[in-house]
């Protein structure tokens, strides 16, 4: 069984003194991809976690996330440009508003930009959201057409059946994580279940985003099959499938082989 981690911070200094050893225990898990997201210039810069990561193989994204808010000058839109420039293919992510996140309008500009960038270089893009669904779906939607087959997804995905099927129409993935492992969250949970096969993907938002009984404790990608496996039970279909399903559902998102 093969899986692929779709959204994991590797790279964050949460991993800093045991990277080898959490990606030794995803690679047992079935962990063979993982796509780490750009979040900042400064850390998509530093690439000295990488040689910790094998035998996993990593996909970068390259993005100025709404976290980071002031961190981000004009000038790492120019950075961000010659970054896809360099690399053909690389998504455009994480980028996108948060609504509890401080100065929306700088938010809103940036995030603007990047779908920009987006368009120009034909890219996916890897969305974060919060309370922000219908500002992104506006954005987004009158530039569908420009962006590639499978457009990108909505990372950590939340929200009702409706809005599920909202991204799915505009042929996005959804990405499925810890949050289905909570029963309080019946409504997410609902509109996975009921969400076409061929648009999830799994998530881990490692260190973040804890599954529950791990409550308070660091995110890793190994956990990427405890999602698997709640998946199977949600949806009440055999866990092989469901894997060789969302593995070709995700390497179809970041382009990458099904090998």
């Amino acid at each position: 069984m093969k899986l692929f981690d779709s959204h994991c911070h590797i790279n964050f200094d949460a991993f800093q003194q045991d990277r080898e050893a959490v990606m030794q225990r995803a690679a047992q898990q079935g962990v063979k991809r993982l796509f780490v997201p750009g979040v900042t210039r400064q850390l998509s810069s530093d690439k000295r976690w990488i040689d910790d990561c094998l035998p996993i193989e990593i996909i970068e994204g390259y993005g100025l996330h709404p976290y980071f808010i002031e961190e981000h000058q004009a000038s790492d839109l120019d950075w961000l440009a010659r970054q896809l420039d360099s690399a053909p293919g690389a998504v455009v992510g994480e980028i996108g508003l948060d609504a509890n996140m401080s100065d929306y309008k700088k938010q809103y500009e940036l995030f603007s930009a990047q779908v920009d960038l987006a368009v120009t270089f034909k890219r996916r893009v890897v969305l974060h959201h919060r309370k922000t669904q219908p500002e992104l779906l506006r954005i987004l939607k009158p530039v569908r057409d420009k962006l590639p087959e499978v457009p990108g997804v909505i990372h950590a995905f939340s929200g009702s059946a409706e809005q599920a099927n909202e991204w799915i129409n505009l042929g996005f993935m959804l990405g499925v994580g810890g949050t289905i492992t909570y029963s309080r969250a019946n409504k997410t949970r609902q509109a996975i279940q009921q969400a076409n096969i061929h648009h999830l993907v799994l998530e881990t938002d490692a260190p973040d985003m804890p599954l529950k009984g791990f409550q308070g404790q660091r995110n890793e990608p190994a956990h990427c099959f405890r999602v698997l496996e709640q998946l199977s039970e949600l949806r009440d279909e055999p866990i092989e499938q469901l894997a060789k399903v969302i593995w070709n559902n995700t390497c179809r998102l970041f382009g990458a082989s099904i090998r």
